[in-house]
């Protein structure tokens, strides 16, 4: 990998504050089987102390980059998982307050962590804090030996990556939800890992702290969902605030999910030291985001957990293959359901749910809504229009609802069953409609729900085509007595993306997007039974 280089800034160095104990990480990985690319004759040997200078653990001479692994109690562990870059001016690590102390708060959070401790220019004594203050003094020289190390870094941060996900079964983790922080110069490797990695490199999501990223070091913006969380404080003493809000500034710009937060107050490298300020609450609210993405969600509840072995993964996947070829329409699915249910009471307003995954996991999200009430879940996950067509009758019609409400497309615009057109998905929804209306059941269409990318399928751009195919169900629910239930409006971001805080891969909602749609279907519902 080639990075482009001119001079660094006299603020690359990161002067750290924390105070904090030192303690070892029970694993530690070697990121490369032999001598580390680019470094091969680097003799000298890594090593570590307490500096009274900062005040804290620094690591130093870091020639074999490696990852120390903070696995997630398993008992309340996500499949999440993010890896951890200190800051220290590429002359040392604070391998505490920006390092294991962040990996055990996360821990906390059933996130593992990998601490990474990258190349660093060489310490000559065993005070690096005094050097490097020695070194800042002369900062052309401070800079020249620094930039040929930044792209050693990078490579160990990409290498760290590919490790984890190629490696996310060992850790029980899910291979696209890796998170990559660093913090100061760990924030450079974050950004440079970013611009530059390929899909077996690329990070989930990114929380650059108080980053040195300047725009010589930039590169493009990712065109995958790469959401970012930045923090920054106004009175940086190394005045890198700005470079935290160019960083948010080109993910706004591209489009990107992003949340800022510059603090009045907090100086550089606070990391996880206590300052009795408003700066110290930083990993709280990351820790909010996190939650709100879906990336602290329970692994028994993660339909994307990637706790699987592969050779289970591929036992499903050769039991979906057989499915398509013995039952594609998935007739057998819910068989048994059908013919113990009863027939309608007198006076019961039943209402089935038709549809795909986002149908089938409501049921599982939030039970409340349909406990107690005449609703019926009929989705079925990874289902395409033409296979619920072909199974419309055995599960809605043969039910004797009152109401069908139908959500269905996603999966067609994703291409799972093969490749179609926006009017053949159209034709399908219309005759689900017009198959309900003949056998008297009043019918809500709903629109399909924003989707900015498909994990499963990167790249497609889906959101103009759904927004063709929502107007057109719109404009003929309209011509033809149907009530059409508009989710799309109340869900979409500025992209035409399900609303991050809705969600928790993109495609799928979570609590609360479920809450939003489930406010829309019941007055939906309403209006339908009113027609006559």
């Amino acid at each position: 990998m080639q990075l482009r280089h001119t001079k660094l800034a006299f603020v690359l160095s990161v002067v750290m504050l924390a105070i904090s104990s030192f303690c070892f990480a029970q694993e530690s990985i070697k990121l490369y089987p032999t001598k580390a690319p680019g470094s091969e004759s680097w003799n000298w040997q890594e090593k570590s102390g307490y500096s009274n200078v900062f005040k804290t653990e620094l690591v130093y001479n870091v020639t074999e980059p490696t990852l120390l692994v903070y696995p997630a109690p398993k008992n309340i562990a996500t499949g999440t998982s993010v890896i951890i870059a200190p800051g220290g001016g590429f002359q040392t690590l604070s391998i505490n307050s920006e390092g294991i102390d962040v990996a055990k708060w996360l821990n906390g959070k059933g996130v593992t962590c990998f601490v990474l401790k990258y190349r660093l220019a060489k310490s000559n004594t065993d005070d690096p804090a005094t050097e490097l203050m020695a070194k800042m003094a002369d900062p052309k020289k401070f800079e020249a030996e620094n930039a040929p190390v930044i792209p050693l870094a990078t490579n160990d941060g990409l290498t760290a990556v590919k490790y984890v996900r190629s490696h996310a079964a060992t850790y029980g983790l899910n291979p696209d939800k890796i998170g990559f922080m660093g913090f100061s110069a760990g924030g450079t490797v974050t950004m440079s890992v970013v611009y530059h990695a390929d899909a077996d490199s690329r990070p989930n999501f990114i929380a650059p702290i108080y980053a040195f990223a300047p725009e010589v070091l930039a590169g493009s913006v990712p065109s995958q969902i790469t959401p970012a969380f930045i923090v920054a404080a106004s009175n940086d003493q190394l005045m890198l605030t700005s470079h935290s809000t160019s960083i948010y500034q080109k993910w706004f710009e591209a489009k990107q999910p992003a949340e800022l937060h510059i603090y009045e107050k907090g100086g550089h490298g606070f990391g996880m030291h206590k300052q009795y300020l408003t700066s110290d609450k930083w990993i709280e609210r990351f820790g909010e985001w996190l939650g709100q993405r879906g990336l602290l969600r329970p692994l028994k509840e993660d339909e994307w957990s990637a706790k699987l072995t592969p050779e289970k993964l591929e036992e499903i996947k050769q039991n979906q293959e057989n499915q398509i070829h013995l039952d594609w329409a998935n007739f057998a699915r819910f068989a048994a359901e059908n013919k113990a249910l009863s027939a309608p009471l007198k006076n019961e307003k039943r209402v089935v749910f038709m549809g795909n995954s986002i149908t089938e996991g409501w049921i599982n999200m939030d039970p409340d809504f349909f406990r107690g009430k005449p609703y019926i879940d009929r989705g079925i996950s990874g289902q395409t229009t033409p296979q619920m067509l072909v199974r419309f009758k055995q599960d809605v019609v043969d039910l004797k609802p009152a109401v069908v409400v139908i959500l269905a497309g996603t999966n067609d615009v994703a291409g799972n069953t093969g490749p179609t057109t926006p009017e053949i998905i159209q034709e399908h929804l219309i005759s689900m409609a017009e198959l309900a209306k003949a056998n008297g059941i009043k019918v809500v269409m709903s629109s399909i729900i924003p989707v900015y990318d498909y994990p499963w399928k990167p790249g497609l751009k889906p959101a103009e085509t759904i927004v063709s195919i929502n107007q057109f169900i719109k404009s003929w629910s309209e011509k033809n007595g149907v009530v059409y239930l508009d989710y799309f409006t109340s869900m979409a971001d500025e992209r035409n993306g399900l609303q991050a805080s809705l969600t928790y891969d993109g495609v799928h909602p979570n609590l609360a997007g479920y809450k939003v749609m489930e406010a829309l279907a019941e007055k939906a519902i309403a209006q339908a039974l009113k027609l006559k």
